[in-house]
């Protein structure tokens, strides 16, 4: 078997991961990296983003990562919390679509785009009626399904459930309301969804890394967001670990310990 000094791929990804590891002690850089990010967060650098034609309200580092997650995990079912203007939605129902494509060339076989194998539910306490039929004139919608209502109601995760029960392969990612209390609720509903060697995805636990003035009309602050809900999370749930070298290379990212990763 090659090694990573005669096999270019091998030794491309190895020098990757050395560039990676040394990211974390520069202070400056990551010091330049949370400046960027809390700007951002004061400009709404993130709403400036659609994919393919809604909007997305991501930084695209996020979104590149999230799609190496999906390529690597190959979930047949992705759940998130968190609607908003459907564009997380569609982003996850075009990944499906490329697995289901790439599974369709392996495998010989012809693709009905009316009845695919791989699904995205969405759960939101509000679907405004203006970004519902966007999602229903959508291309992707086959491969969509929406419940409304609260996200951390036993009910609603009953529901979930039962619909998840057929799938063998499951990713989660919440991106909902962002205070401690209701992370925590959602992680203790949805993590166990988790396949193992699959995700659970926390989205804006960055908040816990900014001063409280960017959020000044938000029930979320420090001391109190995704990333505590996490942080407790980890310590009463082993099965889960922080993919850290996600963590250490996006530096620019709404996600810091939020890429949670299930041991195999």
């Amino acid at each position: 078997m090659a090694d990573a000094t005669s096999d270019p791929i091998a030794q491309f990804q190895q020098e990757r991961r050395d560039f990676i590891a040394g990211y974390k002690g520069d202070a400056e850089w990551q010091a330049q990296a949370l400046a960027f990010v809390t700007r951002a967060f004061n400009q709404k650098y993130m709403y400036n983003f659609d994919w393919l034609g809604r909007p997305l309200i991501q930084f695209p580092a996020d979104i590149v990562a999230y799609q190496e997650v999906v390529a690597a995990v190959k979930p047949d079912l992705i759940i998130e919390t968190g609607i908003a203007h459907g564009g997380s939605l569609i982003l996850s129902a075009s990944l499906l679509a490329m697995l289901d494509y790439a599974d369709a060339v392996a495998d010989g076989t012809t693709l009905d785009p009316a009845n695919p194998k791989r699904k995205v539910l969405g759960i939101d306490i509000d679907i405004r009626s203006h970004n519902r039929d966007a999602i229903d004139a959508h291309p992707m919608r086959s491969r969509i399904e929406m419940f409304e209502g609260s996200s951390i109601t036993d009910e609603m995760a009953e529901k979930v459930r039962e619909y998840a029960a057929g799938y063998e392969r499951v990713l989660v990612s919440l991106d909902s309301n962002h205070t401690h209390e209701h992370v925590q609720k959602e992680l203790g509903y949805y993590a166990p969804l988790v396949t193992p060697g699959s995700y659970c995805l926390v989205f804006d636990t960055i908040v816990e890394d900014m001063d409280d003035s960017v959020f000044p009309d938000r029930p979320w602050s420090q001391g109190d967001n995704p990333k505590t809900a996490v942080w407790e999370f980890l310590k009463e749930n082993p099965d889960f670990e922080i993919d850290q070298e996600i963590n250490d290379k996006l530096l620019i990212s709404a996600v810091p310990d939020g890429w949670l990763r299930r041991k195999a």
